[in-house]
């Protein structure tokens, strides 16, 4: 008889986690039900209504349940989403927006203030152009569709002016009204994939703006982190470390993949061009995991959560991961 126990995964399919998923790399003694998903589902079936044993997690929104004290998983410092997000920052072209330092005093949407994404693009504002989160108006609502609500409210505190937009309104409605002057979102607005001449990037040159970011910071910011529910540690304290083993196995083989020339593991026709071209801004392991090898990201991330709101109040690196 089988002493292996199965675990349901909640989880994105990547290339850094499909070695798991077709279990090429395996851990021992336990077996891995995968549902793939996309991270919006993955968030709110796993940290909000914890449906699976295992799941992806949205970073921001895990801090602010940590603060809080009521985080039903904890996190192993394994990372499936990295994302620059320079290019998250939509403005009206109405509204006379050149630079970022212009956003001061402006009302931003947000679709929900505590996305990782949108943290990590104010915080972007803040230390490098001087624009903090209370010297902005965030109106929270949907770009696009009515009645959406924060799947992990917010209690923003008096200091950071914000309100939620009306029932019947859209971020997209209002800023085509004039009351709305930018857009943060992980999401492109449908308005700016359609050309609509309304909207536009606030960096014209995303792409220099987020190497010469990295550049002079050597960030690359983290979105996303892996989860153990509470009940399933308990009776199986062993399961981090195998995890990240793990995880940390895969994450290999997709970097062996990627370099190999003989055949092209995404469909780049100018990849070996494109991995050229990261390696010699970023250098070749620019995607690991380990909290040691990411504190200086975690840590600007925590202060983020607390100087944004988000967090009740300063958590430190090492409360956000389980010992193993």
């Amino acid at each position: 008889m089988s002493n292996t126990k199965t675990l349901t995964v909640g989880c994105g399919a990547y290339d850094r986690t499909w070695p798991l998923i077709a279990s090429r790399t395996k851990i021992e003694g336990f077996e891995l039900d995968w549902e793939i998903l996309p991270p919006e589902q993955a968030f709110l079936r796993g940290m909000v209504q914890q449906e699976f044993d295992l799941a992806e997690m949205s970073f921001s929104t895990y801090m602010l349940q940590v603060s809080r004290g009521n985080n039903p998983y904890v996190a192993i410092p394994v990372f499936p989403s990295r994302a620059f997000r320079h290019s998250a920052i939509y403005i009206s072209t109405n509204a006379g927006i050149e630079k970022p330092e212009d956003l001061k005093g402006r009302v931003i949407g947000v679709p929900e203030y505590q996305l990782t994404a949108n943290l990590w693009a104010r915080g972007i504002l803040s230390d490098e152009y001087g624009v903090r989160a209370e010297d902005v108006t965030w109106a929270i609502g949907d770009i696009e569709v009515v009645g959406r609500k924060e799947k992990v409210p917010v209690d923003l505190p008096d200091h950071i002016p914000h309100y939620q937009i009306g029932a019947e309104e859209t971020l997209w409605g209002l800023m085509q009204e004039g009351k709305v002057d930018a857009i943060i979102a992980p999401r492109a607005p449908a308005a700016l994939t359609e050309g609509h001449p309304g909207i536009r990037r606030l960096f014209t040159d995303v792409k220099k703006a987020e190497q010469d970011y990295y550049k002079k910071t050597g960030i690359f910011p983290i979105m996303h982190l892996f989860g153990i529910r509470k009940d399933v540690l308990a009776e199986s304290p062993q399961l981090p470390g195998l995890l990240y083993k793990a995880f940390d196995d895969a994450r290999a083989h997709a970097v062996q993949e990627l370099h190999q020339v003989a055949y092209f593991y995404i469909m780049l026709p100018w990849l070996v061009d494109n991995i050229k071209e990261v390696d010699d801004i970023m250098g070749k392991d620019y995607w690991t995991y380990g909290m040691e090898n990411n504190r200086e990201v975690i840590e600007m991330m925590c202060r983020y959560s607390y100087e944004q709101g988000i967090s009740s109040r300063l958590l430190k690196a090492e409360e956000l991961f389980v010992d193993f």
